[in-house]
């Protein structure tokens, strides 16, 4: 299986859990998906008084050039070690 096949893989099953993550979880799947998907952030920080776009946005603005392939394998490691 492909790193590409494995990380999809790891997406669907995400939409499986037995017991939602907590924040710290979800905001660190989120900027690695992002990462993974779309590469460094580019659009301006939102607006502070909107939290969670913030927090959001930083999380993944913490990756910036890490390379996808890295954070597909960390988000595929992070989601297995869910289960």
């Amino acid at each position: 299986m492909t790193l590409q096949e494995e990380f999809q893989e790891a997406v669907n099953h995400t939409k499986e859990l037995n017991q939602r993550p907590s924040n710290d979880v979800l905001l660190k799947l989120y900027a690695l998906y992002k990462q993974s998907t779309v590469g460094d952030v580019q659009d301006d920080l939102p607006d502070v008084m909107d939290f969670k776009a913030t927090a959001k946005y930083r999380a993944w603005e913490s990756l910036k050039g890490k390379p996808q392939n890295t954070c597909q394998r960390e988000y595929i490691d992070l989601v297995n070690s869910l289960e």
